[in-house]
This record gives structure tokens, sequence and C-alpha cells, in this order.
């Protein structure tokens, strides 16, 4: 299975990185806004969604350390959840951008529980990367239809 590898630069793009990232498992610690770099970047391990064809029952799968950053951000809010928690576990269920004034917006990351990341984005221009380390995962993440 090879490493992704993916860019965002509008919306549409951004919906890919978000159904790549779905289920992923961030440390609170893995997160941090360099805002002299004007950088939010994360680690995180994310299930392997595009192994598998969609219709089988078999409950295993693949996990893989990968970063995502996002540039050009000019600020961060977070709601319903503890920063200083550094070792609190969360579980991103979506990524989502709102366009404000144009090429800008915010770049919502949300989940589980309902806790959010806000990032105000003077343009949109995101970078997924799996960074090598896989393994065996013995649940696969189900969702109500």
């Amino acid at each position: 299975m090879s490493d992704l590898k993916l860019i965002a630069l509008d919306a549409e793009d951004l919906d890919v990185v978000s159904a790549t990232t779905q289920d992923a498992i961030v440390r609170v610690g893995d997160m941090a806004f360099a805002r002299g770099d004007r950088r939010f970047a994360l680690m995180m391990n994310r299930f392997a969604w595009e192994r598998g064809d969609g219709r089988s029952r078999d409950r295993a799968g693949v996990r893989k350390r990968a970063a995502l950053h996002f540039d050009h951000v000019t600020g961060v809010r977070a709601a319903g959840l503890d920063l200083n928690a550094h070792e609190g576990v969360l579980e991103l269920l979506t990524i989502r951008f709102t366009e404000g004034q144009a090429p800008g917006g915010q770049v919502d990351l949300a989940f589980a529980g309902g806790a959010t990341i806000r990032l105000e984005v003077e343009v949109l221009e995101a970078r997924l990367q799996d960074l090598g380390a896989a393994w065996a995962t013995k649940v696969k993440p189900e969702h109500a239809a």
C-alpha cells in the first residue's frame, strides 16, 4: 500500500482530504499553531479508508501515521476541548472550508463529542502526507447510516 500525499487548494480538494482523514485519532499535544510561520499542523493516526473496497465485512483495517498542515493561517480558535490536556485524544470527523472574504475563509476541524478547531486562513492551502508507519487495527470505524 503506497503512502498518500495530497494538497488542497479549494473546498473540493479539502473534501478529499476530509474523507481520507475521517476517524483519524489525534492527540491534543500533537497539534500546534506556529504563529510566526502562519501554519497550523497536526499529527494523526488515520484509518486507511482507501485500502478497502467498501463492501468488505472484515472488521480489520490499517492505520497510518500522517501529518496534516494548513498554511496562511492568521488565527486559531478551539471550542469543546482542553488545549492543556496534551495527552487528550480526539477523533477527527470532518474538515470543512467556508469561504469568507475571497480567497480567505475558515477551516473547521470537527471532532467526535462536539470539539472543534477553527482556522482563519488568508487562502486555503492544506497538505496531507503519510509518514510511512502503518499497522493493523482490529476495529474498523463504523457510522450510523
